[in-house]
């Protein structure tokens, strides 16, 4: 990996991968080494598996981030995951020429997802109107069918340009 910020005056640090990374000498060294250290403990400079190499897979550096520090999903991943479930849902019933604007969203989180565990989730349209687009997702784990997360997201429907 090469990191340039500034093509005029460059460092180059050494790397303990066999990249190379260089950064502009009006850094503080002592920011460069503490957010070096940072990404490397978030897996940085471990190697991406073959396997996982392909599109559709996240890398070890941001498999860290998908969970908190009590080994559950994250509520951002999980808040991600909603809005790419609830849009794919809404798009079942509104036309693909009608433009989509997520209005808003709710999450109830009633307990943690283990990063390692199967998760069902269930989308429904609830409303669907001319206007508006209401859909409603459950989360629950496979292995016990226990509910853990609650979701509500309200589309509203762009009418289309008549030119």
């Amino acid at each position: 990996m090469v990191v340039k910020a500034d093509p005029a005056a460059q460092t180059e640090i050494p790397s303990s991968s066999s990249s190379t990374r260089s950064f502009s000498d009006q850094m503080d060294p002592q920011h460069v080494s503490y957010t070096l250290t940072f990404l490397n403990k978030m897996g940085l400079a471990k190697p991406i598996p073959q396997s996982c190499n392909t599109s559709g897979f996240y890398s070890n550096f941001f498999g860290n981030f998908i969970k908190n520090a009590f080994g559950t999903l994250h509520g951002g991943s999980v808040g991600s995951l909603i809005e790419l479930l609830s849009t794919g849902c809404a798009r079942t019933v509104v036309a693909e020429d009608k433009e989509l604007f997520l209005g808003e969203i709710s999450v109830s989180y009633l307990s943690g997802a283990p990063t390692n565990a199967e998760v069902l989730a269930d989308a429904s349209v609830v409303k669907s109107g001319r206007n508006v687009t209401m859909v409603a997702l459950e989360f629950k784990l496979k292995k016990t069918g226990n509910l853990i997360y609650i979701a509500h997201a309200t589309f509203y429907n762009l009418p289309v340009a008549k030119l």
